[in-house]
């Protein structure tokens, strides 16, 4: 279930792309499809042993073009090991809500990327995020959760003030805010609620068979109650001295 747009980004094959906060890889997985040089960057080392597996599989059953890439590092988002401007394509899909200090990561992040590079910034957004947090404690009161919940202009004023032109706007996953309204409602770690279950089984069969009615219904919906904020932006070929 990908989030961001690869052809809204621009990415192309044989380009160094950054999979900011990978997590289970799903980003990282398409950008090594479609050719590019993948790092798969993350701070859980378990989830990286999982990415650096798939990676493998599917280099050995063929799903990669010939000369693409891939690896995962593992590190602190605040102290990206990697030089400046080495990356032609930077993704940071749902991990700015998680870091404390979100401007010194999105300093880090516009560092890593190259001039004239693009980058995509995903989180939850404001209104289906905020419905979770007046049902649910337990969604984001827990070690590693959510601290904070982005309004569109917020985001977008802080990636500025680290050097970036917005370029695109997009929301997402409109099916998914009910799952998980549902969830926070009948508690966060009770799948087995009726509800619950059976919400699931239709974002599985969503994620499965994209039958046309719900492709159909998540067009409606993604505007309205899209779960996740997409931004699209472009650091500029050059910068006044006082940015970033």
């Amino acid at each position: 279930m990908l989030t961001v747009d690869f052809d809204r980004l621009g990415l192309r094959p044989g380009e160094r792309v950054l999979d900011l906060g990978c997590g289970a890889g799903r980003h990282a997985f398409e950008m090594y499809r479609r050719g590019a040089d993948v790092i798969a960057f993350d701070q859980d080392p378990d989830e990286l042993a999982g990415v650096r597996e798939l990676f493998a599989a599917m280099r050995d059953a063929g799903e990669v073009p010939e000369g693409a890439e891939a690896d995962v590092k593992e590190g602190d988002a605040l102290a990206l090991p990697f030089a400046d401007g080495e990356f032609d394509r930077v993704v940071a899909a749902e991990i700015l809500e998680h870091i404390p200090d979100d401007l010194g990561a999105l300093a880090e992040l516009v560092r890593v990327t190259r001039p004239g590079g693009t980058v995509a910034l995903t989180v939850p957004r404001w209104f289906p995020e905020l419905v979770n947090w007046k049902l649910s404690r337990e969604y984001h009161e827990v070690p590693g959760g959510h601290i904070r919940i982005y309004t569109d202009a917020e985001l977008i004023a802080k990636a500025e003030r680290a050097g970036l032109v917005l370029t695109g706007r997009d929301y997402a996953h409109g099916l998914h805010s009910p799952y998980w309204w549902i969830k926070c409602a009948v508690g966060v770690t009770n799948d087995d609620h009726p509800l619950a279950t059976a919400y699931h089984r239709l974002l599985v069969w969503e994620i499965m068979k994209q039958p046309r009615v719900l492709r159909w219904a998540g067009r409606v919906l993604d505007p309205l109650i899209g779960k996740s904020l997409v931004l699209y932006f472009r650091r500029p070929e050059s910068q006044r001295p006082d940015a970033g």
